[in-house]
């Protein structure tokens, strides 16, 4: 392996970090791209290759358990092997894997390609994060992580609208293509300037470690993913999850006595680093559930149709387009934690004030409040990936990038479920009030409610008429909304308290003296 350079050697020219930040950019708008587009070809595919229920979920559920269970391994090998070389096997396996899915003949072969697909991403997220830190320092790396953050949010919001007029143009192939085609130009404008880097003190892979962590997080997905169909006290479900809780106790274990561990768990001491990891759960709750929700609320119980609906949702994605980038103008004079529980709290108010609407049955006037809840998360949104990698030495921005991409998926992962769990118990409970008697079939009608299949829950309870079904969503997602509400303000203050001066003070004093807290935040 030829060396490589050290820290300290010099960064790409100028203009070749423009190019390498917009392939990494690119790679962070295909990447979240693929998670929210293809589920809106299920039914296209469903037709030409058949299946059950749960074998399409898990064309989702496939590339959702593998990218987030193979991220933090994926971070540790880009500072051992090198973040170029990591990236480019990402990316490229990406683009190979979705011309493959373009021709996938059978839906089995479509699902395996789906967990390949999620391994290529991991590692093209976490080797092109940690290269981004290599090429930018100080104000410029807050800038180059906002452009990152705006894209990967771009991917999310967007990816449903895109899939849909490919449907409709070319049929669901199309929608993998899209995805090849962008993995190509990252790859072919990218690469050829990124200069190589990796951790000159890295030992070799710590494979105890990267299995048990991958297994570890590989059983939690499964379980949050299974959960809201089965539910929480299901014996899968349950197994998954403690057998999760035992491989991290033996992660731990392992981590605590490797001469060179892929996660240095005394970061955890660092009031800064355990900040970080909880800005993606605040937007989980605010942004992401409503990218879920909002959806089959205007079509399943509104009954918009899917143009009418994908234009309403811009007023929750448009924000994503330029406040990342102002809340990074805005960091040279307003701390990183200040902007980002401000925007959390922003987020927390558009959340209730979306709640008061729902509860009155409104459609045009749920806009307002949705711009403000798209314009507070897109704050901390284009902050978290740089202060994620900024508060560990710069040598390990690898293990830093797989760290917060294991967390971010995990704990959107988690906070989606929950949301997903606890729309169908309100449900539940606003038509047992209703007159519904206890049994399988309120179970199940709150379930195909809360999923805005209106018209299967009114056969399974046909004593309610429509009026009194929607009557009943709406108070469900009023109640939810409050809840949403309260935990991100909740969120809110920790993150700030977290990531404020006092914890500035505490890092600054404890870190190590290779450069713990860098502050790329301000």
């Amino acid at each position: 392996m030829p060396a490589s350079p050290s820290p300290a050697a010099p960064t790409a020219g100028r203009h070749d970090r423009f190019w390498i930040l917009g392939a990494i950019c690119l790679a962070g708008l295909v990447l979240p791209l693929s998670f929210t587009a293809p589920p809106v070809a299920i039914p296209a595919i469903a037709a030409e290759l058949g299946g059950s229920p749960v074998a399409l979920n898990w064309m989702t559920n496939a590339f959702m358990l593998a990218f987030g269970s193979c991220l933090m391994a994926a971070g540790t090998l880009a500072d051992t092997y090198g973040r170029k070389r990591v990236f480019a096997t990402g990316i490229v396996a990406f683009a190979a894997v979705s011309l493959l899915l373009a021709l996938a003949p059978s839906l089995v072969a479509l699902n395996a390609l789906r967990v390949l697909q999620g391994v290529a991403a991991a590692l093209a997220l976490a080797g092109g994060n940690a290269a981004l830190s290599q090429e930018f320092h100080g104000p410029a790396r807050i800038r180059a992580f906002s452009l990152l953050g705006t894209a990967f949010g771009l991917g999310l919001a967007f990816g449903p609208s895109l899939a849909g007029w490919l449907l409709q143009a070319q049929g669901w192939r199309s929608v993998f293509l899209s995805s090849l085609a962008i993995a190509l130009l990252a790859t072919v404008f990218g690469l050829p300037r990124m200069r190589e880097s990796r951790d000159p003190d890295a030992g070799g892979l710590d494979w105890r470690g990267s299995l048990s962590s991958t297994a570890m997080l590989a059983l939690l997905t499964i379980g949050v993913l299974e959960a809201p169909e089965r539910g929480w006290g299901d014996p899968w479900v349950l197994a998954a999850l403690i057998g999760s809780a035992l491989l991290l106790a033996w992660f731990v274990r392992i981590e605590n006595r490797a001469r060179r561990p892929m996660l240095d768990l005394s970061l955890l001491r660092y009031p800064r680093f355990v900040g970080a990891q909880l800005l993606p759960i605040g937007t989980g709750l605010c942004y992401l559930a409503l990218i879920v929700l909002l959806p089959v609320r205007l079509i399943g119980i509104h009954g918009l149709g899917t143009l009418e609906a994908g234009l309403m949702m811009i007023a929750l994605s448009a924000p994503m387009l330029v406040v990342p980038m102002l809340a990074a103008v805005l960091n040279h004079r307003v701390g990183a934690s200040t902007l980002c529980a401000a925007g959390l709290l922003l987020a927390a108010a558009g959340l209730a004030w979306l709640g008061w609407a729902a509860g009155r049955g409104e459609v045009a006037g749920l806009i307002a409040p949705m711009l403000l809840i798209g314009t507070g998360s897109a704050i901390p949104w284009g902050l978290m990936d740089g202060l994620a990698i900024s508060v560990v030495p710069k040598e390990r921005a690898g293990m830093a990038a797989g760290v917060f991409g294991a967390s971010r998926v995990s704990g959107e992962g988690i906070a989606l479920a929950v949301v997903a769990a606890a729309l169908a118990g309100l449900l539940q409970w606003r038509l047992g009030q209703g007159g519904a008697a206890a049994g399988e079939a309120l179970n199940q009608a709150a379930q195909r409610l809360a999923t805005g299949d209106a018209a299967r829950a009114q056969a399974l309870l046909p004593q309610f008429a429509p009026a009194a079904l929607r009557a009943a969503y709406d108070s469900a997602f009023a109640w939810l909304m409050y809840a949403l509400a309260g935990a991100t303000a909740v969120v809110a203050w920790v993150v700030y308290a977290l990531l404020g001066p006092a914890a500035n003070t505490a890092v600054e004093a404890t870190a190590p003296a290779k450069g713990l807290c860098e502050d790329a935040a301000g």
